[in-house]
C-alpha cells in the first residue's frame, strides 16, 4: 500500500467517521506493495449506506473533496452500485485493501 495513505490512516478514519461512511477501501495500483507516488488518481471504493438522496450526494461529494485536500491528487470515490463492468469488479476486488469499517 502507499505509504502515504498508511500515514493518513487515522486522518482517514476521521473523515470517514465525519462523513457516515460504512466501509472505505482503496484499490487500484495504488493499494498495490508496488504502488508508488507518482500515481495519477487514489481510487476508492465507498459505501455510505442507505442515505437520502440528498444527504447521500452531500456525503459523497463532500468526502472526496475532504480526502483530495491532504494528498494533493485526484480522488475517485466509486461505489458498488455503480459497479457495471465485469472486469473492473474483479481488479477492485483483486488489489482492495480495507482503510475503515463502522
Amino acid at each position: 500500500m502507499l505509504k502515504e495513505i498508511e500515514r493518513r490512516k487515522s486522518e482517514i478514519q476521521t473523515l470517514c467517521r465525519r462523513f457516515g461512511v460504512r466501509r472505505l477501501d482503496l484499490f487500484g495500483s495504488a493499494a498495490l506493495d508496488g504502488g508508488t507516488p507518482q500515481m495519477g488518481d487514489l481510487d476508492f471504493l465507498v459505501d455510505l449506506g442507505d442515505l437520502p438522496p440528498k444527504e447521500y450526494a452531500e456525503a459523497y461529494f463532500g468526502l472526496r473533496e475532504a480526502l483530495e485536500r491532504p494528498f494533493t491528487r485526484p480522488v475517485d470515490p466509486v461505489t458498488a452500485p455503480g459497479i457495471r463492468n465485469p472486469f473492473f469488479k474483479q481488479r477492485l476486488e483483486q488489489t482492495r485493501s480495507m482503510l475503515y469499517a463502522a
